[in-house]
Parts: structure tokens; sequence; C-alpha cells
């Protein structure tokens, strides 16, 4: 007896909105990223206790 996958149903298309909070969540997380990466320069190699 064969296994069949489920079916899936088709994407849809991204909407003008959802384009729109990708976009701005890409921003978010570009900036997070130079954030913590000048916070890590900034401490010099100094190491947490955690």
């Amino acid at each position: 007896m064969e296994r069949t996958p489920p079916e899936r149903p088709a994407q849809k298309p991204a909407t003008k909105a959802e384009n729109s909070r990708e976009a701005r969540l890409k921003a978010a997380l570009k900036a997070n990223i130079a954030r913590r990466k000048a916070q890590a320069r900034a401490r010099g190699g100094q190491k947490s206790d955690k």
C-alpha cells in the first residue's frame, strides 16, 4: 500500500501589505544585528559570565 503526501493548497501571491511587512521586518532585523555587532565591538572582546 503506497502512502501519498497530503494535498497542499496552492500558495496565493503575496499582497502589497504582506510585502510591506516583510520589508519592514527585514529592515528591523538588519538594524538589530548591526546594533548587536556594534555592542560586541565596543566591549572589546570581553566575555560574559553567562
